[in-house]
């Protein structure tokens, strides 16, 4: 008698999550400051985690992503801390997520948020709120990156995201910026100051079109 071929497959995917659980245990091991709840997917044992000495990451219970070489990458520096709250997504299956903490910076993603092949990059403070959708190609900074020249050093100032917002394509986050609660950003914009709760902004730069209502109810 043929095996059933959908045993083989369920027997097949269990070996590989004993494998990845293996793997993982192996990278806390390596780096002091990961903590991985149990529950959170597998799939983390494909991500590249590039930790300084007196770093922390965080990953919560039930965060998952897909199972990706390197989809999602960590870099956190020196005394830098990620936070990864339970629940949330980092969606890799198009383009990876990258969350780079510099050195003292902080970096929060709230409960059951989805943040879809984009980049967060803090040299203070990114902060995420709760049910928070980030499209893919999006990137957040809160800083310069780099002084402009003598006369205007770099700045830095904490970029804050709140609850149910939802932040579309390809959209810049520049320093200083709050995005309220349950606002939309628009594709391809560029976002130079805060976004008031509840409305609609879109545009380079980013100007507001409208209102929005509840989010609260939405599925991400």
């Amino acid at each position: 008698m043929n095996p059933n071929p959908n045993f083989i497959t369920v027997l097949l995917l269990k070996l590989i999550q004993v494998w990845d659980r293996v793997r993982l245990l192996r990278h806390v091991r390596n780096c002091p400051g990961l903590q991985i709840d149990a529950s959170a997917s597998s799939n983390f044992a494909t991500a590249k985690f590039d930790l300084a000495p007196g770093a922390k990451l965080v990953i919560g219970p039930g965060v998952v992503t897909e199972r990706i070489r390197e989809g999602v990458r960590f870099e956190i520096g020196a005394g830098a801390s990620v936070v990864v709250e339970e629940g949330a997504w980092l969606r890799t299956d198009i383009a990876p997520v990258f969350l780079r903490a510099a050195p003292g910076a902080r970096i929060v993603v709230g409960r059951e948020s989805q943040l879809s092949a984009c980049m967060l990059t803090a040299k203070t403070e990114i902060t995420v709120g709760r049910n928070v959708l980030i499209g893919m190609g999006t990137r957040i900074f809160d800083s310069d990156q780099h002084a402009v020249d003598v006369a205007h050093p770099e700045v830095s100032l904490p970029v804050h995201v709140e609850d149910h917002a939802w932040i579309a394509a390809d959209v810049t986050v520049l320093r200083g910026v709050t995005v309220g609660t349950g606002s939309v950003v628009g594709t391809r914009s560029l976002v130079r100051s805060s976004v008031e709760p509840h409305t609609v902004v879109s545009g380079v730069p980013a100007k507001l079109y409208g209102k929005v209502g509840d989010r609260t109810g939405l599925d991400r």
